[in-house]
């Protein structure tokens, strides 16, 4: 199966090609770094050890944030090499990362791509975050004997089922690492039914994320200009989810209405189109845009349509709202801890599969309310924003989950810092 499927990338390099030129023309790839997602480099290796981390997206990269600053500190002589593939996770890596570290496009797994990008940068070891597997990369890997570790790794039921069907294929993947690391002990149970070794359950790094930055003057200016104003926040919406907060909005009007619904969407180009949904239900919108427009007080929405500013409007917003979990496209959740973190009160609907253990948690703890349906949603909404003392005791239990979880870094420095690589003599001279 390994072969075929690395002869049909070969052959498939045209196709592969014009699926890139294709991703540019729709907006969701770097002109600029076209060449990344071949291989190439844009950067040359640094010297001495380099740790490779691989994350798929958003929040993977968020994750390996505070893994990254935790290695830099603790091995001064140490490289970071991030890799993503997507163009938002570039930009919050070209704001976040620390010196030391080098942001690149994860090449497609094309097998000369894939040789080519291994050649050049030389790892020494490879921390791969959550659960995206590609076989030619992981074949390199292997082949070149490179330690790797997956790092907040999940095999959902449904991955699991298709997975044993096709052990063939995914015991050898999975041989490439040195140790794998759960984030919960039936994940742990998943990958060793399918042969993996050394597995260990750490709990969730999303846990022991570094709080969002923010902002000190953008917040004061915000603060500012929205006044006494009772305020919420739909953050890291989808479609559908920015209707909703609309309808959401109207059915407040009569008890507060001066409130002001803030919307950060997951994909900020969709700032036209969530535009014409709030003006269709007639309301008054205000996009943030690059100039960081304020909110007047005639206006009811207001759309954070910007990138890397999550941590300002969740120290801004005493409720949040964590997106996706009511969404058009089948939901999934996004990551609750953020908010609790920075004290805004978590509330999520009921599609939060992607993350089911970790919004199971927080629910039980009281740190978040499961919200059923949109009825419930509104019911909540209005009693949270009449109910001070409810809110601030939502808020202490979000921040007390928050500090009480994030022990799992320690877990996850024991697990990785055996295979950490030292400098070499060579290095030093």
């Amino acid at each position: 199966m390994e072969r075929i499927y690395r002869t049909l990338m070969r052959a498939g390099t045209p196709a592969l090609r014009l699926l890139l030129a294709t991703r540019v023309k729709r907006g969701k790839e770097d002109p600029t770094r076209l060449n990344e997602r071949m291989g190439v480099a844009g950067h040359a290796r640094p010297a001495g050890p380099l740790v490779w981390f691989h994350a798929a997206s958003v929040g993977e990269a968020q994750s390996t944030l505070i893994l990254i600053t935790a290695l830099l500190d603790a091995h001064p002589d140490l490289n970071i090499l991030v890799t993503t593939g997507t163009v938002t996770s570039a930009e919050l890596m070209k704001n976040r990362l620390p010196s030391r570290a080098i942001h690149q496009f994860y090449p497609l797994d094309h097998p000369m791509w894939v040789e080519r990008f291994v050649d050049h940068w030389q790892p020494d070891l490879v921390l791969w975050m959550e659960s995206e597997l590609w076989p030619n990369m992981l074949g390199a890997i292997r082949a070149r004997h490179i330690p790797a570790v997956l790092v907040n790794a999940r095999l959902s039921p449904r991955s699991m089922r298709r997975w044993k069907s096709l052990r063939s294929v995914i015991t050898p993947m999975l041989s490439t690492f040195t140790t794998i690391l759960t984030q919960t002990d039936e994940h742990a149970a998943n990958y060793r039914a399918l042969g993996a070794t050394n597995v260990i359950s750490t709990d969730n790094l999303k846990f022991a994320s570094l709080p969002l930055p923010y902002n000190a003057t953008d917040l004061h200016a915000l603060k500012d200009a929205i006044g006494a104003r009772p305020v919420w926040l739909y953050a890291s919406t989808h479609d559908g989810e920015e209707g909703l907060a609309c309808t959401l909005h109207r059915k407040m009007f009569a008890d507060f209405p001066e409130l002001l619904t803030i919307i950060v969407p997951r994909h900020p180009e969709r700032r036209d189109v969530i535009a014409t949904t709030v003006r269709a239900e007639h309301l008054r919108v205000c996009l943030r845009g690059p100039d960081k427009k304020l909110p007047g007080m005639d206006d009811d929405i207001y759309v954070a349509d910007t990138l890397g500013e999550l941590g300002l409007f969740y120290r801004l917003a005493p409720i949040s709202c964590i997106g996706r979990s009511f969404s058009r496209d089948g939901g999934g959740g996004h990551n609750p801890v953020e908010a609790a973190q920075l004290g805004s009160a978590v509330i999520y609907g009921p599609l939060v599969q992607n993350q089911q253990t970790l919004y199971d948690e927080m629910r039980d703890y009281g740190a978040a309310i499961a919200l059923t349906d949109t009825a419930m949603f509104a019911e909540t909404l209005h009693d949270l924003l009449r109910n001070q003392s409810r809110l601030i005791e939502q808020q202490n239990r979000g921040q007390h989950f928050a500090r009480e979880k994030n022990a799992v870094l320690d877990r996850v420095m024991a697990a990785i810092t055996p295979l950490v690589p030292t400098p070499k003599k060579s290095d030093a001279a």
